[in-house]
């Protein structure tokens, strides 16, 4: 069974994103001038977090050339993630309501076959890194997420990989068509043991992922559509979590730099989204291999000069 997305309408969409936006900056900016700044960090974080590019590393170097004060030892870049899950609900809510219907038994048996398939798969997937995320956490953020030659590493070999599977991936089907009735236990384990790298910052969790669902077998379409799906519980838990461990050090004025954040980074997400699912329906990820060993390269010669 095939499935497509299928998004709200434009109008409401549009008209949703504007209020909300506007009401994030109402509340942000007469208090924080620095709202530019998590502007900024937000168009960041949506075009980032969906492109296999590392959403985190991009995020931390911005925040550091900007040299923005509201980071939140880090929670600031995780919790706007929030942001990018809205951004893939909004994106699929359809095929999502659909699949829940067929959860519990409601549809063709086809249909029912394949929503259990999938969301068993994300959930099997989901699992290996949570757990490594949960013992890691401290170390994680206390240490990667401080070293730029750490994303720096991480961005290059995450670009050597791409262009080493692109290489002998000519016979790699490639069409508009997602088809999740492939996906299996197997397939969905491989997809999870790949995300587990994703904890390092320049790593990318839909480039991880992605690169999982290749190897496991999966064409480019059904790759990057589980990678999407999967960030709902990955990101929405990392988001959970970050925020719960992080309650005594978040202030008042901080909620609305969430806000806005999240806000910008859900609306440019959304386009993202369909961007990248156009893309691929025709091009390969080689693009984004050569652009990940540049970056890694940029990054290592702003350390030797001390600009990072």
């Amino acid at each position: 069974m095939q499935t497509q997305s299928i998004s709200l309408p434009r109008s409401s969409l549009f008209i949703g994103f504007a209020v909300l936006l506007a009401f994030a900056l109402l509340i942000t900016a007469p208090v924080n001038p620095d709202w530019w700044q998590i502007v900024v960090l937000g168009i960041v974080q949506g075009i980032t977090e969906w492109l296999p590019i590392s959403s985190t590393a991009h995020l931390l170097l911005t925040s550091q050339l900007l040299n923005y004060q509201g980071s939140i030892g880090g929670t600031f870049e995780i919790a706007i993630q929030f942001g990018t899950v809205c951004s893939v609900l909004l994106f699929y809510w359809r095929d999502l309501f659909g699949q829940a219907n067929a959860l519990i038994g409601r549809g063709d048996p086809a249909a029912i076959a394949t929503a259990r398939k999938l969301w068993l798969g994300v959930i099997i997937a989901f699992v290996p890194a949570a757990a490594v995320g949960i013992v890691a956490r401290d170390f994680i953020k206390a240490v990667l997420f401080e070293s730029p030659l750490v994303i720096a590493a991480a961005l290059i070999s995450g670009g050597i990989i791409f262009l080493w599977i692109e290489r002998g991936s000519t016979k790699r089907r490639t069409s508009t068509a997602v088809d999740f009735a492939t996906v299996s236990n197997r397939r969905a384990l491989t997809v999870g043991i790949a995300q587990i790298f994703a904890l390092v910052p320049g790593v990318s969790r839909s480039g991880a992922s992605i690169v999982g669902g290749l190897l496991a077998g999966f064409d480019r379409p059904t790759a990057t559509a589980f990678s999407f799906y999967l960030a709902i519980p990955t990101l929405g838990a990392a988001t959970l979590v970050d925020l719960i461990g992080s309650l005594d050090q978040i202030q008042t004025a901080d909620w609305g730099r969430l806000l806005l954040g999240a806000t910008v980074a859900m609306i440019v997400g959304y386009g993202c989204i369909g961007w990248l699912l156009r893309y691929i329906a025709t091009h390969n990820f080689t693009v984004f291999g050569y652009y990940r060993i540049l970056a890694g390269v940029l990054i290592i010669g702003a350390v030797a000069l001390g600009v990072l």
